[in-house]
């Protein structure tokens, strides 16, 4: 029982909204403990009386009807028991309000046009932080930061470098508390252009920069402004003194702001920024410090300690500025003493006392924060006890024997030894330890007897009795001690001991020093004990994992004893070592491998093997030499087909099998070669009048041999002496068509087909006779040349009577067809016709119409404009089962009242557009797809001038923004 340092749960800072309807504060403490902590609680180190306002519940401090006068502050926590006290560490507590602009009205601010101008904001009294936006005229039309304009997020100011005539009208400022999202406007403050004349140019001045110094915790996003009056409008540049800028930092509002995400310790030092125009330039430097908390390194752990025992402590932090330490003992500092010593997180103490017990923690802190761990130190104080059970002990004979005593005791005892009523005194044979343990050395029948050990310190004493026994020493024998067998065949092992009668022996038996599991080797296993000192141990069916060297190991209550027998298992040889492809040709491989282990009989042959996409699993192949005897580690593979992908292994063989297949080699392709494979079941006929119709079988991948494949075929008429030769490019193609008017119907011919690579020719198949077609005679056309054509289509569910015609104009050979279903196929056919009539149709086409282009306009756009640029993101349009897929989205473009001046494609849904200065411009985006441009999104409308600019706050009017 004790108050544990290991679950302290402390409070952690709070921002409480002072117009929240729960008009109660918690701050959370919860210390574990038994007996059970009672707490209390501090306020700025004063104690928080638990009356009227403030109340208990556990540990966790309730505050009622909270108010910042009266509650702000940091709180600590403070858990106790009777075993000691533990702080925590201290939390503010904030509350969160925003206050009224005082309702007088705002005097007006009268500029000449290119002066520059501040308008203040003076906001209310507030807490935490507030968000500032200026609103021009009426709400919610807010001013657009650009170039020219900027609203300081630390003084709320709205700064113009240069006004203009557009400038003119009411500012009204807005501020937002960033933890209640309560806002407040301030009285407008009119600004009007005097008519006294143009202000002339003048050199940049700086008016809004960032401190001297800005301390920034680590990790933290860093934002320094700057902004400055000129005209013409002058242009922000940022550089880092004896550095560079990091690359996370990003410039934000025309570059007006520096803005570095993350900041680390690398990312102190010096920032400067200028602000230039053509009459001149301006700076600013100010330096950024990265500060961090304490974080602990290693922490302190609960002791327990004898009295008189020293304790030493040592506690790290890690922190920016470093952090100094300090100790408190029951929630109250511990100063350096005689005993106590306190130097740079370690805490030593003398000789500890029953009164240095209690509950300590380490303070690690620096300006920034502090933090606590705490530990509990124990000191101990018992007279000596032993265990009550009593103590007998057998050795073996010519051997050593430890007779221990361990009693609990604190501080730590006085121990004595004796052997009945004669104290034991240290000898050759006979040694006392210096853990009080008493060593027999080569132990004889004389030693046997009681031996007594006795402990005493200040709080009292005890004694524990041994009886000794020495028996004989255990022998043990294994046997056979070295044996050889076959994979598949058994074997059996005997162990026999020789013991002292009087004790019981236990038998274990172990491979390669680990215990024998034999519920999982599968009934290769058996133990029979044939008497009660001999036990064996059968080997059935004996596998090659099965190898190594048993141990049969005899226990008693004396002595433990243990041989050693060598089981060697011939088998098949293991798989051969890693499989490099050394050279590859077109038809050949030349392979090299390392040897895998023999098993115990000798490697007499390897097997090649290898498999490619064509292939059926894995084929042996033909080598050379052959066969590839057991001492070679490297051969060539032959016959193989050229320009093939292929992964070769090896397998070894032995006197007793064939062993394990080696690993895949790398994939590698042959080398390109003239194919040699002819088409097979040349033959043709058939087809139209005056047709020759050639047809053949493909000649599979497999035997192409290289790139560039394709076909030459040959044909002349029987009786003729010059072949015709054509050269068909497709691998897969099955026929060739040759047309003449000059032949007449079944005229014969002699036909061979060849094939070709970019390693050049092959050979011809051999010479068949084809017959050229039957021919008929052609219909009437009609007398005359055709009119025109008529083109007749359907869908191919559809029946022909219910088919559109379409005609051409004069004798156009082609046309195109709208108005068709999107994802249908169609049959189509096209007929001549003249002054007499219709021709015949020609055969039937048939064309597919891609899918119908999505009916899901984009949606959800959103945008954001830092200068002349708005960004632009969208929800991603899907397609339906029945569209098209989305390929990418268009966006359009275009000022009020013109056609589109910019059209932009991407794959992505979202778009950065540049908006040239001066008027209203309409954004519309189109998802695209193969069957054509989808619906057009709701239109975004952006208002920009040289002067107004008018935008839809995002942040606090998403749901206004304009989509149409």
């Amino acid at each position: 029982s004790s108050l544990s340092s290991t679950s302290f749960r402390e409070p952690h800072d709070a921002v409480f909204a002072l117009d929240s309807e729960e008009k109660k504060v918690m701050m959370s403490c919860e210390a574990r403990g038994n007996p059970v902590p009672v707490y209390s609680w501090f306020i700025n180190g004063t104690v928080v009386e638990t009356e009227n306002r403030y109340s208990l519940i556990d540990g966790n401090l309730i505050i009622t009807n909270a108010s910042e006068t009266a509650d702000y502050g940091r709180y600590q926590c403070k858990a106790e028991n009777s075993y000691g006290t533990v702080l925590s560490r201290d939390a503010l507590l904030q509350f969160a309000y925003l206050g009224s602009f005082s309702g007088r009205m705002r005097g007006g601010v009268s500029v000449r046009e290119g002066q520059g101008v501040v308008l203040m904001c003076t906001p209310p009294p507030h807490s935490p932080e507030i968000m500032y936006s200026w609103v021009f005229n009426e709400f919610p039309l807010f001013v657009a930061e650009d170039s020219r304009r900027f609203i300081s997020q630390v003084t709320g100011n709205l700064y113009v470098s240069k006004v203009q005539p557009s400038d003119v009208g009411s500012y009204i400022c807005l501020v937002k508390n960033t933890v209640t999202n309560a806002r407040v406007l301030s009285p407008p403050t009119p600004l009007t252009l005097r008519t006294d004349g143009l202000m002339g140019e003048y050199e940049p001045k700086i008016e809004v920069h960032f401190p001297l110094s800005v301390p920034a915790a680590r990790g933290v996003t860093v934002r320094l402004e700057c902004f400055a009056l000129g005209n013409p409008v002058p242009t922000i540049t940022w550089r880092k003194m004896n550095g560079n800028i990091p690359k996370k930092a990003r410039l934000r509002k025309s570059q007006a702001v520096l803005e570095i995400p993350n900041v680390q310790l690398e990312d102190s030092g010096t920032y400067e920024c200028k602000a230039e125009n053509p009459r001149g330039g301006t700076a600013f430097k100010g330096h950024i410090q990265v500060y961090t908390f304490p974080q602990w390194i290693s922490t302190i752990n609960d002791s327990q300690l004898d009295s008189g025992d020293q304790l030493h402590w040592e506690c790290k932090a890690t922190g920016k500025p470093r952090p100094t330490y300090r100790w408190l003992r029951n929630g109250e500092p511990l100063t350096p003493q005689s005993r106590v010593e306190m130097v740079n997180g370690e805490l030593i103490i003398q000789k500890v006392q029953q009164a240095d017990s209690g509950m300590y923690q380490c303070v690690a802190e620096n300006k920034y924060g502090a933090i606590y761990c705490s530990a509990e130190l124990k000191i101990l104080a018992s007279p000596p006890v032993f265990s009550p059970n009593p103590v007998r002990l057998i050795a073996t004979l010519g051997k050593d024997m430890l007779l221990g005593c361990r009693p609990r005791a604190s501080p730590k005892p006085r121990v004595t030894w004796r052997r009945g009523d004669r104290r034991i005194q240290p000898s050759r044979r006979i040694m006392l330890l210096r853990n009080n343990t008493l060593r027999i050395i080569n132990s004889t029948r004389s030693d046997e007897g009681n031996y007594v050990c006795r402990a005493e310190n200040q709080f009292g004493s005890a004694e524990m009795t041994a009886m000794l026994w020495v028996k004989e020493a255990m022998r043990v024998d294994l046997s056979p001690s070295r044996v050889e067998v076959t994979v598949g065949e058994s074997v059996v092992l005997s162990c026999r001991v020789s013991h002292d009668p009087s004790l019981d022996v236990a038998f274990q038996w172990l491979l390669n020093q680990q215990p024998l599991n034999f519920q999982q080797e599968g009934g290769h296993f058996e133990y029979t004990q044939t008497q009660s000192s001999t036990v064996d141990l059968m080997i059935r069916s004996i596998l090659l994992k099965h190898a190594g060297k048993y141990g049969c190991r005899a226990q008693t209550s004396a002595d433990t004893v243990s041989a050693e027998a060598e089981v060697l298992v011939r088998g098949p040889p293991g798989p051969p070592g890693v499989v490099i492809v050394e050279e590859i040709k077109d038809t050949t491989a030349t392979l090299s491998w390392s040897g895998g282990v023999d098993n115990h009989s000798p490697i007499s042959s390897y097997n090649l093997q290898a498999r490619s996409p064509f292939s059926l699993g894995w084929q042996t192949l033909r080598t050379d030499p052959e066969p590839v005897t057991g001492d070679m580690e490297s051969a060539m593979a032959v016959e193989l087909n050229p320009w093939v992908d292929y992964e070769f292994r090896v397998v070894a063989s032995n006197a007793i099998g064939t062993g394990d297949p080696s690993a895949p080699s790398r994939g590698v392709r042959t080398k390109e070669a003239v194919p040699s494979v002819v088409p097979a079941n040349v033959s043709g006929g058939n087809g139209r009048r005056h047709e020759l119709v050639i047809s053949w079988e493909p000649v599979s991948e497999e035997f192409q041999n290289g790139e560039g494949f394709g076909y030459i075929v040959a044909f002349r008429a029987n009786g003729t002496r010059g072949w015709k030769e054509k050269m068909v490019t497709s691998a897969d193609s099955t026929m060739y068509k040759y047309r003449d008017e000059t032949f007449p119907p079944l005229t014969p011919f002699e036909v061979k087909v060849g094939v070709y690579n970019n390693k050049g020719d092959g050979p011809f198949s051999g010479v068949v006779t084809v017959y050229s077609a039957e021919g008929g005679e052609p219909p009437n056309p009609g007398p005359g040349r055709p009119r025109g054509y008529e083109v007749s289509y359907r869908k191919d569910s559809e029946q022909e009577e219910s088919g559109n015609r379409k005609k051409t104009v004069g004798n156009e050979t082609s046309m195109v067809l709208t108005g068709l279903e999107g994802n249908s196929m169609y049959l189509i056919t096209v007929r001549g016709f003249n002054s007499i009539g219709q021709g015949p149709a020609s055969t039937a086409s048939t064309a597919k119409t891609k899918k119908d282009p999505p009916v899901q306009p984009p949606a959800n756009l959103v945008w954001i404009q830092e200068g002349t640029n708005v960004s632009l993101n969208w929800d991603p349009v899907k397609s339906k089962d029945n569209e098209s897929d989305v390929i990418g989205y268009k966006v359009l473009l275009s000022q009020e009242g013109r056609v589109h001046n910019q059209v932009m494609r991407t794959i992505t849904p979202s778009a950065v557009l540049s908006l040239p200065e001066g008027g209203t411009y309409i954004i519309e985006v189109r998802a695209l797809s193969e069957g054509g441009e989808g619906a057009i999104s709701s239109q975004v409308r952006v208002l920009t001038s040289s002067g107004k600019t008018r935008l839809w706050n995002i942040t606090f009017l998403s749901a206004l923004v304009s989509l149409g």
